[in-house]
């Protein structure tokens, strides 16, 4: 069955390339032009990625995402597609629960390389000891159901925020660096990216602790990376 991909773009020359390139590849293209319209496509059926411009009529692209990531759909891949590319840009769409970012103008095989790489992360589990159900103090894992559960409240985590809770968790005081945390989960070159492994690591936390404040789940190793260990703050 081929890949289904929703183009969020209200420029038409931009949303039509951008299908053509999709369509090429083999994915199933769906297309809106306004956040308004991907709204309800999304209400009507959810695809395997969403590719989303940031300007758009209606509602924007910044608040598509929030809505989504407020709805539980934090396993919708969500690709940002920008001419905005700077540091605060990106870090603040991360934040938001952002994938990814492509800056225009971009190069066709750059779209799908990324595209496809948020693909396997999204149906990348890592690897833990243990049985169906992992638990650390007052965590549970369900790595079937991706559900997580902290003091018996679920957390709405996306696919990256999970597999890196999943990855910590599952191998408790080992020290993952950020270099090996960026490559085992976003699966691609590391570059330096400290901000993206730190924005999602800030996440988690601030999500674990409103459920839990007393514990203090994600430690810093200071000059090396993370480690997961439930201790009480």
């Amino acid at each position: 069955m081929p890949n289904r991909i929703l183009i969020v773009e209200d420029e038409n020359d931009i949303n039509d390339l951008l299908a053509r390139i999709f369509t090429a590849a083999g994915w199933r293209v769906n297309q809106a032009f306004s956040g308004t319209e991907a709204g309800l496509l999304l209400e009507r059926e959810t695809p395997d990625l969403l590719l989303l411009d940031r300007m758009l009529p209606g509602m924007s692209g910044d608040e598509l995402l929030q809505k989504l990531r407020g709805e539980k759909d934090g396993f919708l891949p969500v690709l940002i597609l920008s001419a905005k590319g700077t540091l605060s840009d990106k870090v603040g769409l991360l934040r938001l629960g952002a994938d990814d970012y492509i800056t225009k103008p971009f190069e066709p095989e750059e779209v799908i390389a990324r595209a496809e790489a948020a693909l396997r992360r999204c149906g990348k589990r890592p690897e833990a000891s243990g049985g169906d159900v992992l638990t650390a103090g007052n965590l549970q894992m369900y790595p079937q159901a991706r559900k997580v559960l902290v003091k018996g409240q679920e957390l709405t985590l996306t696919v990256h925020e999970f597999d890196l809770l999943f990855l910590l968790a599952g191998n408790p005081d080992k020290v993952y660096s950020r270099e090996s945390l960026y490559e085992q989960i976003w699966q691609g070159g590391y570059y330096g990216e400290n901000n993206t492994v730190n924005v999602h690591v800030s996440n988690l936390r601030k999500k674990m602790r409103a459920a839990d404040p007393e514990t203090e789940y994600i430690q810093t190793v200071y000059g090396i990376g993370f480690k997961f260990g439930a201790f009480s703050s």
